[in-house]
């Protein structure tokens, strides 16, 4: 059985949040914040459409989109006035991991046969609104999308017998039953709409139902059940835990099987604690949570590795790590790139919010775009003098120079490494 998926959907207009059923009800001002809500209590995606009338509003639903990407910890999927290739490139670069083209717009079917040689049918969804679209438009759906999003209940089964395209359901269903129904439907990845939309929405409870109507609804799965682990004398296993992205040893802990369960219900990490005999939610007061990214097991099933997405610190006296205090050995380099492009963005970024009189980089953000512009290019054809001559250092200065100047200019567009990552990545 395939697993199901809790898809809470946000519309924005003019900014916030609303209920695209009913009559554009404002649901929150601060539509980012309802986005980490959701990400934070259990949703496993999260869809994002943009009703904006005018240009401006529609640049700062983008705006809207990437803020909100940065913020979550699971993948975001987003449409909404989309007319041109631009428009699918905007929604691509906020985070998106697709673009949805809506099918009830004519112009959409031309859009996404071009759109697809472009960014290929991974990165492209459609949203249907009946069933006579699906099959007036089956064949190009088929070669040019990797998701359908249906924007109410239709006759199920009869999809299923013209495509094997995954689709998501968003219903203003607020009947359970209903729901289950839904999610139990050959074909269906994931339900979105009103009700897994409200702002208090208990994810974990509301999948724990679903279980019992045997719907598989966690993305996670342990292989090894943990009675087959090798507990201490307490019933505790060790967990090292690491950052995914730096590979940084932040903590040591501990968990029972309740700790354990509760993490992979909830993609949190979730510990024992030895002094206070409880269990406890990392960051359930700082806000410094850890969201699970993988967990191994060593080769004598007594330790566990986990990989995580650390927000914040890792450490409670504010250190990003616990294992800050040096003890014995000789001092060597155990500079990470990934922390020095990060450390050297997070003091452009410093800059420009707290200025220092005297430095180099305010004096760019003081003269503005064009300046900063002149530099990135002034440094670019300086490497490329450098790749001509024979010293090899010179191309190491240059490129230094050109690193430097293009993360003022990433922290003035509000351009992060973890966006430019995430676009090689996908690459």
């Amino acid at each position: 059985m395939s697993y199901k998926r809790l898809i809470p959907c946000i519309f924005i207009a003019e900014g916030k949040a609303v209920r695209w059923f009913d009559d554009h009800t404002v649901i929150a001002d601060d539509a980012i914040e309802l986005a980490k809500q959701y990400s934070d209590n259990g949703a496993d995606e999260l869809l994002v459409f943009d009703l904006s009338v005018y240009a401006d509003d529609h640049d700062e639903a983008i705006d809207i989109m990437k803020r909100m990407n940065r913020v979550i910890r699971i993948p975001m999927v987003a449409g909404g006035n989309i007319k041109r290739q631009e428009d699918i490139k905007k929604i691509l670069y906020a985070g998106s991991k697709r673009a949805i083209l809506n099918f009830s717009r004519q112009d959409s079917v031309k859009l996404i046969e071009d759109a697809v040689k472009r960014f290929g049918k991974e990165k492209l969804a459609v949203s249907l609104n009946d069933f006579d679209s699906l099959f007036k438009h089956q064949h190009v759906i088929q070669e040019c999308c990797s998701e359908i999003i249906f924007m109410h209940r239709l006759d199920l089964n009869s999809v299923a017998n013209i495509t094997d395209i995954p689709c998501v359901i968003v219903t203003d269903a607020m009947d359970e039953l209903e729901l289950f129904k839904i999610l139990k439907s050959s074909g269906v990845r994931g339900v979105s709409g009103k009700f897994v939309s409200e702002p208090d929405m208990d994810f974990v409870l509301f999948k724990e139902k679903c279980e019992q109507k045997q719907i598989k609804m966690t993305s996670f799965e342990s292989m090894i059940e943990f009675p087959e682990f090798k507990v201490n004398e307490q019933g505790l296993i060790p967990v090292v835990v690491q950052h995914y992205k730096t590979q940084e040893v932040l903590m040591l802990a501990y968990m029972n099987q309740e700790a354990f369960n509760q993490t992979i219900k909830t993609g949190k990490m979730t510990y024992f604690s030895r002094s206070r005999q409880k269990l406890w939610v990392k960051g359930e007061t700082s806000g410094h949570y850890q969201y699970v990214k993988s967990l191994t097991i060593d080769c004598d099933n007594d330790t566990l590795l986990a990989k995580v997405d650390q927000v914040g610190a890792a450490c409670h006296t504010g250190n990003p790590t616990c294992f800050f205090q040096h003890l014995v050995g000789t001092d060597y380099d155990e500079t990470n790139p990934l922390r020095v492009f990060e450390s050297v963005y997070q003091t452009i970024a410093d800059r420009k919010e707290h200025p220092k009189e005297g430095s180099y980089t305010n004096y760019l953000f003081e003269k503005g775009i064009d300046k900063i512009l002149k530099k990135v290019g002034e440094e670019a054809t300086e490497v490329v003098i450098a790749a001509k001559n024979p010293n090899a250092e010179e191309i190491k200065y240059e490129l230094s120079d050109f690193l430097y100047h293009a993360m003022v200019l990433m922290v003035l567009k509000g351009i992060t490494w973890d966006d430019i990552i995430r676009e090689l990545a996908d690459r």
